[in-house]
């Protein structure tokens, strides 16, 4: 079967789409959502020196055991505002947002919302 008529093709060649036109610099850092089934894992990645300054999931030790499930909204709200918290302590205000290949709405939407809400610019 050919990668372009499975699943995991589509989301790849919207993933390429996506990073295409997005790039994360010292100045400008890139926010990288990625989501599985049972989790949902943010970065802040600078692309030129291709360093990840921190990295926030639903495996981190400050969210694990506050939900017991970690594959919905509520986990990903979580994961938005403690990224958004890390982030402004490392002195890093403004970021730009990559979905990564993934529809933005459901977790992938409320993340980004609780990271705004928590006091980052994207």
């Amino acid at each position: 079967m050919s990668p372009q008529l499975t699943r995991k093709g589509a989301w790849f060649r919207r993933k390429q789409r996506v990073r295409k036109k997005i790039t994360g610099s010292t100045e400008l850092p890139r926010l990288s959502v990625y989501k599985s089934n049972k989790h949902i894992y943010a970065q802040i990645i600078d692309d030129t020196s291709g360093h990840t300054f921190l990295c926030v999931s639903t495996l981190s030790s400050e969210l694990r055991g506050i939900s017991k499930h970690t594959g919905n909204i509520e986990a990903a709200k979580k994961v938005g505002e403690l990224i958004a918290k890390m982030c402004l302590e490392k002195k890093i205000p403004k970021v730009v947002f990559d979905r990564n290949g993934f529809l933005y709405h459901g977790r992938i939407k409320a993340l980004a919302q609780s990271a705004r809400e928590g006091g980052l610019k994207i």
